[in-house]
């Protein structure tokens, strides 16, 4: 292992009925769709593997009235590797997208910041708009964890290994992180949802789900600084990336850490 990492999105679902609306605080004047993405990631160096979020299942796909294209534990296979071999796994924050399935990887110690438990067990989940995108049944399995000994917290910036840091950047949920990751293209910020898509970011337009709203706008320079090149912002959510970045195996497998060749995102979306 040389420090440097390859970066791999995996696809396992999809909203294909959304409107631009419904991805700004405010709204937007357009009425185009903007489909939403569901991914996990995966870091791999050496014989070195990090499993960044842990997405949702079927039983919450149905809660949520949502459906998924396959089980993100599944989507693992085609870079040769199984739930069980997965000895890390960052977990970004605990909402029901990024933080189901947990049980799926016994082997594995976790990382999550400690602001973002004490948020997702504390005062805030009293009120309903605050917890409707947690699911308790996924805080209680990191709790568990927790009492197994099996989750590293992190209080802002950490080193998780050589080559990989996470950053606190909150806003979207109080202990949000992003992680950090040298490539061979220089460094990579996985932004999970501190900017559900490029647009998000690119012109300061918070996604409608918001803890923090200074946070949130603050973080939005914070993970372009933390990228060599602004083609190393991976926003969470945006089927863009599918387009920007190569796809190998499987088909929703795309690799990331190859900075892509014409950087213009915004220009890619429709707008009608």
């Amino acid at each position: 292992m040389d420090g440097t990492w390859e970066v791999y999105a995996l696809k396992y679902g999809e909203v294909l009925d959304r409107k631009r609306a419904a991805s700004f605080v405010g709204g937007d004047p357009h009425d185009a769709p903007m489909p939403i993405d569901f991914f996990t990631w995966v870091l791999r160096s050496g014989d070195r593997t990090i499993l960044v979020d842990t997405g949702f299942e079927a039983d919450e796909a149905a809660r949520r009235g949502r459906s998924i294209e396959r089980a993100p534990h599944e989507a693992l296979a085609p870079l040769g590797l199984t739930p069980e071999s997965i000895d890390t796994v960052i977990v970004t924050h605990l909402h029901f997208d990024h933080a189901g399935g947990l049980h799926r990887y016994p082997a594995a110690t976790f990382h999550l910041q400690a602001a973002e438990i004490a948020f997702a067990t504390g005062p805030c989940m009293c009120h309903a708009h605050m917890r409707h995108t947690f699911t308790a049944e996924h805080v209680c399995e990191m709790v568990r964890r927790v009492f197994a000994g099996q989750v590293i917290f992190h209080d802002g910036d950490a080193e998780v290994a050589p080559g990989v840091t996470v950053h606190r950047i909150g806003g979207h949920s109080k202990g949000l992180q992003v992680v950090r990751a040298r490539t061979r293209e220089g460094w990579l910020c996985l932004a999970s949802d501190a900017s559900h898509f490029y647009a998000n970011y690119l012109e300061g337009r918070p996604f409608p789900i918001v803890a923090d709203m200074q946070e949130t706008l603050d973080g939005y320079g914070r993970i372009q600084a933390l990228a060599s090149s602004p083609g190393l912002v991976i926003p969470g959510h945006d089927p863009l990336v599918r387009r920007l970045f190569p796809e190998i195996a499987g088909g929703f497998v795309h690799r990331l850490d190859v900075a892509p060749r014409d950087f213009d995102p915004l220009a890619m979306a429709p707008v009608d």
